[in-house]
């Protein structure tokens, strides 16, 4: 090993498993080799004083769209930006990308196309759509770090929504496989398509289609409980590890605690955004915060902080997925057609611990949050 290639950091507040430390991190090519107490390292260190010395974020949930829809953002950029935040793993979603990583194929294609591109590590989840769900098999076998499906449509054509019937085809595939399924948990509870929800679009009045407050309706959190209760009865079923992705309900968790306490291996994750804004403070027209499910209300918002706390909720994932500026409307406001979806890849350690700390959070639960928890979904614990 090289000189060069050897340095070591010291610091009086090292976070580590075991909580806070005055430590040295020993690293060594581009590994960390040790972490000592400092009393116990004799060697030449750089003091880095009381700055903090954390382990870098993990993201398990990035849109990061290339190929396909590269202008929308590219592996260049995403991970620039991943870099920028603290991010030193992320993991990639099945979509926006087109085509959308739903075969060997494509995935095959997706890392071609991150030759040469990647600022930080990268992992892929897989697909799940009505066409494959019987069929996984080699796809489970490539290298991808999850299997990702929709209970509502995705809002890409290419990648449609499944039914209870496409995951009884696909969860014992899955469960062999070991790897994680995550799920987008809402369930529409009447016939309409979903975008005709509260009757939206039958409207041609601009203030309705303006409305955040509508927006947030047409997306009640029943469908996201109902959602998660089918969930988890199939979980308990097929004993295959089932993720629930961007929880936005507060009534899913008490759902999520009984099926913690009977054993089952089920996880959930939050997003800064759920966890940051109010219903109440989004301004009608302001599509910059349109998602789904939707951001709620601001006694919701604390309940999921609640389950944080708890270790209800494991973990927290940004659900990057941004657009071109022009896709948000920000014109019209027209909550129904402007893109869904937050970008925030780069802001969510600042966003997280301008929030947690006001909360009495210290800096070891964030590492729990954004380090260590999904560090076990992604296989890199």
């Amino acid at each position: 090993m090289q000189e060069q290639n050897y340095f070591a950091l010291r610091s009086t507040r090292v976070v580590t498993s075991v909580g806070m430390r005055n430590a040295v991190v020993v690293v060594k090519g581009d590994a960390i080799e040790d972490v000592v107490a400092a009393e116990a390292y004799s060697g030449d260190a750089i003091d880095c004083g009381n700055l903090v010395i954390s382990p870098g974020l993990i993201d398990p949930h990035v849109h990061i769209n290339e190929p396909g829809r590269t202008e929308w953002e590219g592996f260049a950029t995403a991970t620039r930006a991943a870099a920028a935040g603290g991010i030193t793993s992320l993991v990639d979603m099945p979509l926006n990308s087109s085509p959308v990583t739903t075969s060997v194929q494509a995935l095959e294609g997706k890392l071609t196309s991150a030759e040469g591109k990647l600022n930080v590590d990268c992992g892929f989840h897989g697909g799940l759509i009505p066409a494959n769900a019987a069929g996984l098999g080699p796809l489970l076998e490539s290298g991808i770090l999850g299997v990702k499906a929709f209970l509502a449509p995705s809002g890409i054509e290419e990648f449609p929504n499944v039914t209870e019937t496409d995951l009884r085809n696909a969860m014992p595939l899955i469960a062999e496989s070991g790897l994680p399924l995550l799920v987008h948990a809402e369930l529409a509870s009447f016939p309409q398509p979903l975008s005709e929800a509260k009757g939206l679009t039958a409207s041609k009045d601009a203030k309705i289609l303006r409305s955040a407050q509508n927006w947030k309706q047409s997306r009640p959190r029943k469908w996201e409980n109902d959602a998660v209760a089918l969930l988890i009865r199939l979980c308990e079923e097929f004993g295959c590890r089932v993720h629930i992705v961007h929880v936005s309900s507060s009534e899913v968790v008490p759902l999520l605690r009984a099926a913690k306490q009977k054993g089952l291996p089920i996880t959930a994750e939050t997003c800064p955004h759920y966890l940051v804004f109010a219903s109440e403070e989004i301004p009608d027209g302001a599509t910059q915060f349109k998602c789904a499910p939707p951001i709620r209300e601001r006694e919701n918002k604390e309940q999921l902080w609640h389950a944080l706390r708890e270790g209800v909720i494991d973990f927290v994932a940004s659900d990057h997925s941004p657009c071109p500026p022009a896709m948000k409307l920000s014109e019209s406001g027209d909550f129904l057609k402007a893109w869904g979806g937050i970008a925030s890849l780069q802001l969510g350690l600042s966003i997280m611990w301008t929030a947690a700390r006001t909360r009495g959070f210290q800096l070891a639960d964030l590492s729990r949050w954004m380090s260590a928890n999904p560090a076990v979904l992604a296989g890199l614990e």
